[in-house]
């Protein structure tokens, strides 16, 4: 059984200066990294109200060692777009080092 099976893509996108602040560009976001990591559901909620219906995806990703992954990025997995969710933890231990991360998206 292979640990790394599912197909993951990383894009990080450039940081423009806007008239009043700083964002992401993801209109010209480039790919960094494609390849096999490990993917499994972490959470799945749904808040209702009156105004609005919103829906959480949560997942871990463990990718391999090196991976290039930094907080502001974006996963496609799946066909589906996910924010990073804090920093990446960079495990260096025992035989099977790698990179944690949190990944989120919503909908509505």
């Amino acid at each position: 059984m292979k640990f790394f099976n599912d197909p993951v893509e990383i894009h990080s996108a450039p940081i423009v200066e806007g008239a009043y602040t700083r964002h992401r560009d993801w209109d010209n976001a480039t790919k960094v990294w494609a390849g096999l990591a490990n993917v499994q559901p972490e959470r799945s909620f749904e808040t209702r109200s009156p105004e609005r219906e919103t829906a959480q995806e949560r997942l871990l990703v463990y990718l391999p060692w090196g991976t290039p992954v930094d907080a502001p990025d974006r996963l496609l997995i799946d066909g589906l777009w996910f924010e990073v969710d804090g920093e990446p933890m960079r495990w260096n231990y025992g035989s099977l080092r790698h990179v944690r991360i949190r990944a989120w998206r919503v909908t509505n």
